[in-house]
């Protein structure tokens, strides 16, 4: 799994909406604004409806994304899919072994007489 994090502090884990399509993952979430007539000096997290796209590799699984949310943390984890994982190919071999060639037993190798 490849995990993605985002920080999300202030954040209703109920408005944000996760979508995929073809390779590009949107996250789209809303922060609140202030209640009441408070007027903020300084703010270091922006408030109202915000998203973010991540383009995703064709080598993972986007029909199987986890999504969880935890103190403010989405944490979103996605799968490489079985295609692009690594895979032993087996070599089949045909007819008898050419002359001048004998194996050794245990490690499915042959030896060249030279």
């Amino acid at each position: 799994m490849r995990p993605v994090s985002l920080d999300l502090p202030g954040v209703d884990p109920s408005s944000v909406d996760l979508d995929v399509e073809r390779n590009v993952l949107t996250v789209r979430a809303e922060r609140p604004g202030l209640n009441g007539d408070h007027e903020l000096i300084a703010a270091e997290r922006p408030r109202g409806i915000f998203s973010r796209q991540l383009i995703l590799g064709d080598n993972l699984d986007t029909e199987r994304v986890q999504a969880s949310y935890d103190s403010g943390v989405l944490t979103l984890r996605i799968p490489v899919a079985e295609k692009a994982k690594p895979r032993r190919i087996e070599i089949s071999q045909s007819g008898a072994e050419p002359s001048g060639r004998e194996s050794q037993p245990g490690n499915g190798r042959q030896a060249i007489n030279a």
